[in-house]
């Protein structure tokens, strides 16, 4: 499951920050977080719940209805007293499209808890109800509260993130075990042909074989999934502490170079296509 993720709340913001979040390499990438954080969340709510396969289906089907009738309702409303709520206090103390995101978010991450489901799962759920019910308000607003909420998770919750990723990190049994930090490369190795390499069937038409390296290279890039799966298996004694640290530490050098790598390749073929200019005969 840690190796056939993708870190894709890693990836938006640099795909963006890039420019490349609208490209045809972008949506690529993010249909293929998508499917690399949603699948291996759906895996861990089945079989490390705690429950036998056929009550822990029942719960995830139950919980997946109960978001899904929420998304469709939501997506059929008009909304209409919502988002003159939302443009009124987009600018005063009221906040009240952050307000409900939080709300939101709670309810479902609360709910996926209760439900014996991983937490994430209901983030992910929270995102999409979100973006559906956002989706008929005016442009204008849609920008500014996008830009409130990347600087709530980004600024703050995210940081927090990977701090408590690095207070978990078990660095001692990593650097005390010669066979554990060998694993540190071979997992890295691992994910670029596990996850990496079934990425570039995703290219869009007539990518280049710098653009599937691009993708490869996002698609490789996994860290959350991975610290929710070490965790898991790490106390129900599925994996040692040696381990899950070598997969933790994999999983950081991937959202360390892998973005970067492949941003790199990405503007080595812009600047193969742009035309040198001749110089003129006199």
């Amino acid at each position: 499951m840690a190796l056939c993720s993708t870190a894709l709340g890693a990836l938006l913001p640099i795909l963006r920050d890039a420019g490349e979040s609208r490209s045809p390499m972008g949506i690529a990438v993010t249909a293929l977080g998508a499917a690399g954080e949603f699948g291996p969340l759906i895996a861990i709510s089945l079989f490390f719940s705690g429950r036998q396969l056929g009550p822990a289906t029942a719960v995830l089907l139950g919980f997946v209805l109960l978001a899904g009738i929420a998304i469709f309702l939501a997506s059929k409303a008009r909304h209409t007293l919502f988002h003159s709520q939302v443009t009124r206090t987009l600018h005063t103390s009221g906040q009240f499209a952050v307000r409900s995101i939080m709300f939101i978010l709670t309810v479902l991450v609360v709910l996926s808890m209760v439900l014996g489901l991983d937490m994430l799962l209901g983030a992910f759920a929270a995102g999409v109800l979100w973006k559906v019910a956002i989706a008929r308000a005016p442009e204008r607003d849609r920008k500014v509260i996008e830009t409130k909420l990347d600087a709530v998770a980004f600024g703050f919750l995210v940081p927090i993130f990977f701090i408590d990723t690095g207070i978990d990190f078990d660095l001692g049994a990593l650097t005390s075990s010669p066979s554990a930090l060998a694993m540190v490369p071979l997992f890295v190795l691992l994910l670029l042909i596990i996850r990496g390499l079934p990425s570039m069937l995703a290219a869009p038409p007539r990518s280049t074989f710098a653009e599937k390296r691009a993708i490869m290279l996002f698609g490789a890039t996994g860290l959350p999934i991975i610290v929710a799966v070490t965790a898991i298996g790490r106390d129900q004694g599925f994996i040692s502490s040696g381990i899950s640290s070598a997969l933790v530490g994999a999983g950081m050098l991937s959202v360390l170079l892998f973005p970067l790598l492949a941003l790199r390749q990405g503007q080595r073929e812009r600047q193969r296509r742009i035309p040198v200019p001749q110089e003129e005969v006199p």
